[in-house]
């Protein structure tokens, strides 16, 4: 404790005490006012709906998961299906076309009379003739085109090289002067190559 002498007080009078830990306790109680801790119960509640939104996202989760594999089995099986169905229309015209040959095919099997040959024969040219058109129509129809290159430049891309020949009179060189098998596109893609000779000069002949 200090002896301080206050200056009110008359010369002589006896100095008045201070205290050191009386100012440090109210220092201390103006300093120790924070706000107050969250009760148990409210963390309790804090913790239930924290836990509850978890298990909301959990749900949401294996659901998303669920509906995109049943996506995917979707997805794979129509496509499966077209790889198995994809040509059922086309599928349906070749049978027309077979029904056509068997028909020719009978007729080229019947018995005739010697003077009655000729007349089978027309038949049989006929059929041929119906079975050829519809053919080409079944083609058409599923945008199956014929290449028969005759006379035109020779491109690798679309032509197979059998061999050389000479170039001749109205055969430039670099054309194709025979096409030994005809080639086959499908909506613009070279499905099978024409076999092609193609004209050269007479000193390139391989």
């Amino acid at each position: 404790t200090l002896l301080i002498q206050h200056p009110a007080q008359a010369p002589g009078a006896r100095p008045l005490p201070f205290s050191t830990a009386t100012q440090r306790t109210a220092g201390e109680d103006c300093g120790s006012e924070d706000p107050p801790p969250r009760t148990e119960r409210a963390l309790k509640l804090r913790a239930v709906k924290l836990e509850k939104e978890v298990q909301d996202l959990t749900v949401r989760y294996q659901r998303a998961v669920a509906d995109g594999e049943n996506i995917r089995r979707r997805t794979q099986r129509c496509v499966e299906d077209a790889k198995i169905f994809g040509i059922q229309s086309f599928c349906k015209d070749l049978v027309e076309v077979a029904d056509l040959l068997e028909k020719t095919a009978g007729c080229a099997s019947e018995e005739a009379e010697p003077g009655d040959q000729k007349l089978v024969l027309e038949k049989i040219f006929r059929a041929l003739s119906l079975l050829e058109a519809k053919l080409k129509s079944v083609f058409a129809k599923h945008g199956l085109e014929k290449m028969t290159p005759l006379g035109a430049q020779y491109d690798p891309h679309e032509h197979e090289l059998i061999c050389h020949v000479p170039a001749g009179a109205g055969v430039q060189p670099g054309t194709v002067a025979l096409v030994r098998q005809d080639g086959y596109k499908l909506h613009g893609r070279t499905i099978r190559l024409a076999r092609v000779e193609v004209a050269v000069e007479s000193q390139r002949r391989l």
